[in-house]
């Protein structure tokens, strides 16, 4: 199943995008994409779902893709958003996969509904941004975005108006080993798979293509506090994370799971951030349709 491009219209008005992949049999799996990204990142779990018996479920977030924009959007908006698209779908009880930027949005999931959601896997995710008071376990790009934030946030808009005409759109052939040479080692050698490559950054187009302000939004989620405590988590979680993650240090989600009720982690050593999740898919799905 990799299938068409389905539509939830949500009851406040608006609708959100969504595709599934995998197994259209399988255990339910709630996708929580990155950012900036849309749904079709879910691609890299196809292959994957299929020969685990996992049937994903990856929307786009509000203002995103093809899903409509909401003003001033909050991280406590999306569960409901989810009750929505489950109904929709006749899903009771499912799992959820959040990777990197996704990770926000499954943990508000999992402590919102915790009689809805059986667990969660969070695969290179980020931890409570907000809640830092030292930013260097944070990719260099994230520290002057959040620093812009604080000091010129109307500089960091335009900054992001600058970068959309040349995000959203497909850059040469020939340009992508001059991209590659941005990423780690471990990073660039999955991304030479020009399947993996397309699938990671299309599914970015396809976010900036949605709306600026839909891109712009969505980030300012991750500067701002979750609104609840990790500790207060009670569904079953499972973390994985590489030590060579330059986006979100490992040393952060060692201490976040030191905070959740009901963690397992797994350090992943010269994993990076996106190799972790395309080379172990398969065992991370298995093993959170174990959970």
């Amino acid at each position: 199943m990799n299938g068409d491009t389905q539509f939830l219209q949500l009851e406040e008005g608006g609708r959100v995008a969504f595709q599934e992949y995998g197994d259209a049999s399988g255990v339910p799996v709630l996708f929580c994409h990155g950012w900036p990204s849309s749904r079709t990142m879910a691609q890299l779990t196809h292959d994957a779902a299929r020969q685990a018996g996992v049937r994903i479920i990856s929307p786009d977030r509000p203002g995103l893709g093809d899903s409509s924009f909401k003003s001033g959007r909050k991280l406590s908006d999306w569960p409901r958003i989810v009750l929505q698209l489950m109904q929709q779908l006749s899903v009771d009880k499912y799992r959820i996969l959040g990777i990197s930027g996704g990770a926000p949005y499954a943990y508000v999931t999992a402590w919102s509904m915790p009689e809805k959601v059986q667990a969660i896997a969070v695969v290179s995710g980020a931890p409570p941004i907000a809640e830092l008071d030292d930013h260097r376990g944070l990719f260099k790009i994230y520290r002057w975005m959040l620093f812009l934030r604080r000091t010129r946030p109307r500089l960091l808009r335009r900054l992001f108006r600058i970068a959309r005409p040349f995000a959203s759109v497909r850059p040469p052939i020939r340009f992508r080993p001059l991209l590659l040479r941005l990423l780690q080692p471990c990073d660039a050698n999955v991304l030479r798979d020009s399947t993996a490559f397309e699938v990671c950054f299309e599914s970015s187009r396809r976010a900036w293509r949605g709306s600026l302000e839909g891109v712009t939004t969505d980030a300012e989620v991750y500067a701002e506090p979750w609104g609840f405590s990790p500790e207060e988590i009670t569904v079953p979680i499972r973390l994985w994370h590489g030590t060579a993650d330059r986006a979100f240090s490992f040393r952060l989600i060692e201490h976040l799971a030191t905070r959740l009720q009901n963690c397992h982690i797994r350090i992943v050593e010269g994993a990076g951030h996106f190799s972790l999740p395309i080379r172990h898919m398969e065992e991370i799905l298995r093993d959170l349709k174990s959970v």
